[in-house]
């Protein structure tokens, strides 16, 4: 089985401007993993601001853009770990979130933890089916 790095329009180089020895997605036999998404604008390579609406909905665009790079979609996420400083936004993320896997939701993790490196609210990984 190979590992293959795929290239996400913005989101990569957002990654390297800030120095983070990660790749966005990777793609290993049938399966492909994407990294934790920051709020990153892929047309600037800037943080989003916003309340945690405005980044949760910014985070899954980024996912949408890795898992279309990789040759996937939304619809073939089979887990998800959302990370987060504030168990309380719980309802919040989860009223955005559903708009994205409206039906057959993947598993998914909720976590809070303490904080990031950068100045972001919510940070979402998946892995899906290639």
């Amino acid at each position: 089985m190979e590992k293959t790095i795929i290239e996400v329009p913005g989101i990569s180089q957002a990654i390297r401007n800030h120095n983070v020895p990660l790749s966005p997605v990777v793609r290993a036999g049938d399966f492909v993993f994407v990294s934790g998404m920051p709020p990153f604008d892929p047309a600037t390579g800037e943080l989003v601001f916003g309340d945690v609406e405005v980044q949760t909905k910014r985070v899954l665009e980024n996912i949408k853009l890795a898992l279309e790079a990789a040759g996937t979609s939304l619809e073939k996420v089979v887990k998800v770990n959302v990370y987060v400083p504030n168990a309380a936004w719980f309802r919040r993320i989860n009223a955005v979130y559903a708009r994205y896997f409206p039906i057959d939701p993947p598993a998914r993790t909720f976590v809070a933890m303490a904080s990031w490196a950068l100045e972001f609210d919510v940070e979402i990984e998946c892995t899906a089916i290639a």
